[in-house]
């Protein structure tokens, strides 16, 4: 399967320690994570915030007053995928630590979740819709030579 075509923005807000997040994002990286788990063509741009960025977003879009991990704002999935993908770089240390993983690898788990929310997929419908994209994501992890990141 040919991989599709993918125009990347990648952007650094104010974050603290952000050489350890630059060196863990490295464009190539980036660019291969997510044209993983795309099935179109895609426009994204990926924003790599602090805590109160990351907190203010996700306050003013899904009324829950903390920092999560990734954010997705998806603009249009056909033809082109078109979407915003805003990640909280304190929140994906954080876990990166408590999970036992490299930081590089718990943000290309990320960058595929955003990437698979941004073309519809959804694990709050159901617990069957949540099956199947863990499922999906841990395939396409896989591929890219990571281990599964929920066990």
């Amino acid at each position: 399967m040919a991989l599709k075509q993918l125009q990347l923005s990648l952007q650094f807000g104010d974050i603290p320690y952000a050489a350890r997040h630059r060196a863990a994002l490295p464009r190539h990286a980036v660019t291969r994570a997510i044209r993983h788990a795309l099935a179109d063509d895609a426009e994204i741009t990926v924003r790599i915030v602090g805590e109160e960025e990351g907190r203010a977003l996700n306050q003013s879009y899904r009324k829950k007053d903390y920092a999560t991990n990734v954010l997705t704002f998806d603009y249009a999935q056909e033809p082109v995928v078109m979407a915003d993908l805003v990640l909280c770089a304190p929140v994906v240390a954080r876990e990166a630590k408590e999970q036992g993983k490299t930081l590089a690898a718990h943000y290309a788990h990320l960058l595929v979740h955003g990437t698979l929310h941004a073309q519809g997929w959804d694990h709050e419908t159901s617990e069957a819709d949540a099956e199947e994209m863990e499922a999906y994501e841990v395939a396409i992890l896989a591929g890219l030579g990571l281990k599964n990141p929920y066990r």
